[in-house]
């Protein structure tokens, strides 16, 4: 919903258009830009946005990011892969407690996963009661990964009863071959999961190609997270000069075509395709090293970010559905009611985030972007 300021609406001198005078079907559109200058600050209000796939660590470093996440959005999907991985309902239980007492008072619904293993139908009984879904990572693809799956074969039982109860699973799609051609590798065992467990819930985590695109339209029963780096940058932008640590994670960013098929889908509103930041905050000092940490943090900036790609291309109209319309409609879910706002005035990006003695780097530190949040 968009908002002209007050003051604005007090002093026009010329006519402003009736709250129903908005396109069928569009919602409270109102393209402030056609009728002030493009740098009157509009407001964009989004209800209940949710970030389908977040890092929050542990410790100290979720008493520094946890906040920058809960100032924004109403709920978020919470990643399990600690050490040790947070596995068994008593591990999710107090692992929630702590995401909730590291957000303060803020209207915040954590959505918690738990790292797949061999469940029994018991285990998965209890678990069904506090967990969104089950996250699968293959052995050793990505941060404290490396008690995962290593044989698709030996998680089919646990899917299965995964499949009766109705409990969504989450994967972190990748192979263990070249780089650039890991997710498309993994393309087939999406394709047999989703033909074998037809009634099974799928999310392609952070799908980052053209290839996983296509897919999502070839099962009823896949769904999608996409990365706010992933529609913005490319291979290039992290390794094609000077290397940009900051920008590197896994999976790592593809082809120029890969990008802009993931960006005309979530622009054109594809109903299985949602926002999951994947923000993945780690000390500058594992980030700004040989051995670089996989991750980019994007918390603060994301809605920011969004609202600014969005604008650019002229589909803030699908900005809603994209942060929390296609996850409440697939899933059920029912977040916190809460209005987040938004206005299109310069915000600089602070070098870093600093507390609790750690010391983050986000994305686009130091830039000036176009929007910010109010």
């Amino acid at each position: 919903m968009y908002r002209i300021p007050s003051g604005l609406r007090e002093n026009a001198r010329f006519p402003l258009p009736s709250e129903n005078c908005f396109p069928a079907g569009q919602g409270s559109v109102l393209d402030l830009g056609a009728i002030f200058p493009h740098d009157v600050g509009m407001i964009l209000e989004l209800h209940s946005p949710l970030d389908m796939h977040l890092h929050l660590r542990d410790g100290d470093m979720m008493k520094l990011v946890a906040p920058l996440s809960s100032a924004s959005f109403a709920g978020a999907v919470i990643m399990p892969n600690l050490v040790p991985p947070v596995a068994d309902a008593g591990a999710v239980q107090a692992y929630r407690q702590r995401v909730l007492d590291a957000c303060g008072d803020d209207v915040f619904q954590p959505y918690m996963t738990a790292f797949f293993r061999s469940y029994s139908e018991k285990e998965l009984s209890r678990l069904k009661e506090l967990v969104f879904g089950i996250k699968l990572y293959p052995a050793g693809a990505t941060t404290n990964s490396e008690g995962g799956v290593k044989a698709m074969k030996d998680a089919e039982a646990t899917l299965s009863i995964m499949q009766e109860m109705d409990i969504p699973l989450l994967v972190h799609g990748e192979s263990h071959g070249f780089v650039m051609d890991r997710e498309a590798e993994f393309l087939d065992v999406y394709r047999d999961l989703a033909t074998r467990f037809p009634r099974l819930t799928i999310c392609m985590e952070h799908i980052t190609t053209a290839a996983a695109v296509q897919l999502l339209d070839e099962f009823e029963n896949l769904a999608a997270t996409v990365t706010l780096q992933h529609l913005l940058i490319t291979l290039d932008d992290v390794a094609g000069g000077m290397l940009r640590p900051h920008l590197f994670c896994k999976p790592i960013a593809k082809r120029p075509e890969d990008r802009e098929a993931l960006l005309q889908a979530a622009l054109s509103g594809h109903p299985r395709l949602m926002f999951g930041s994947d923000s993945a905050p780690h000390p500058i000092h594992a980030k700004e090293a040989c051995g670089c940490a996989a991750g980019v943090f994007t918390a603060p900036i994301a809605l920011p970010r969004l609202a600014a790609l969005f604008d650019e291309h002229g589909a803030l109209d699908r900005l809603q559905g994209f942060v929390s319309g296609h996850a409440c409609a697939l899933y059920g879910l029912n977040p916190p009611a809460r209005t987040v706002r938004l206005q299109r005035r310069e915000m600089l990006v602070p070098d870093a985030y600093e507390g609790h003695g750690q010391k983050v780097v986000p994305m686009d530190a130091g830039c000036t972007i176009p929007w910010r949040l109010i």
